[in-house]
Parts: structure tokens; C-alpha cells; sequence
């Protein structure tokens, strides 16, 4: 069976809503085995084991969580020839913007000759439960296509 590894840092009430709901999403769609890991727990055999990742985060400063690149500076060295076209989804919950979020980990996961699998998903603003419904289809969508041979 193949693997969805999400990736989330959640410092707060909002951002675990967010990751809850990604998980929730892609769980009901049944066919896929479904990891959740904080950045800081994960390490590159999580992703050597896994078969596409979502990663989820809230911008800070205009640039993704410390904890994710933390993740990126410990896992991409041992990543980087082995998952070379692995189908990944970007989750940013962001105050204001999120764009320069999505350039830097686009960057990082540009040089793993990773494949997006959909434009990122950016909540902006204050929360709104609708993005709880955004991340459940995310989720969802990710892991119905993953489970089907679809990426």
C-alpha cells in the first residue's frame, strides 16, 4: 500500500485544525496508508519510505516555518537522489501573503526535482472554516490519486 507522509508544523490552534483536517481528508479517501510528523521529527527515511508528502505550514516572516527547513537542511542531502520526482502538495497559512513562503520551499524542493501536484494551498487572513474544507480536499485529492496510480 503506498504511503502519504504529511508534514506539519502546527505551533498553534489554527495550524492543528489545518493539519487535522489534511489528515482527515486524505484518510477518507482509503487506498493509501496516511504519517503525520512534526518537521522536527521527521527524518529522511520517513520520506525515503513514503511515496508523496504534503507539507503544511504557517509563513513566518515571509518565509516557511524554522522547523521545516530545519527538515530541509537535515533530509535533503540524504533525499535528493533518492525521491526525485516525488508528487508533493504545499498547505501555507499565512496572515497576509504567503507568496514568499511558497518561492522558498519551491526552491528547496525545485533542487529534489520534486512534482507538484497542485498549486499551493494559501489561507490568507484570518481563519475561516472554509479552509478546514480546503485542506480536507487537498488531502483527500492527494491520496484518491496517489492510491489510484494517478502521481
Amino acid at each position: 500500500m503506498k504511503q502519504l507522509l504529511i508534514i506539519s508544523h502546527a505551533p498553534s490552534p489554527n495550524t492543528r485544525c489545518l493539519r487535522d483536517a489534511l489528515i482527515a481528508g486524505a484518510e477518507a479517501a482509503g487506498g493509501v496508508t496516511v504519517r503525520s510528523k512534526a518537521p522536527l521529527d521527521t527524518v529522511a527515511d520517513d520520506v525515503l519510505d513514503a511515496h508523496g508528502v504534503i507539507l503544511s505550514t504557517p509563513e513566518n516572516l515571509a518565509y516557511m516555518s524554522g522547523a521545516l527547513k530545519d527538515f530541509f537542511d537535515r533530509c535533503y542531502n540524504p533525499c535528493l537522489d533518492e525521491t526525485q520526482g516525488m508528487p508533493y502538495a504545499l498547505q501555507v497559512r499565512a496572515g497576509t501573503d504567503g507568496t514568499g513562503t511558497c518561492k522558498a520551499v519551491d526552491r528547496i524542493v525545485t533542487g529534489l526535482r520534486w512534482q507538484a501536484i497542485a498549486e499551493p494551498l494559501i489561507c490568507r487572513g484570518d481563519f475561516r472554516d472554509e479552509f478546514e474544507e480546503q485542506c480536507r480536499e487537498l488531502g483527500e485529492t492527494f491520496a484518491t490519486a496517489l492510491g489510484e496510480g494517478i502521481v
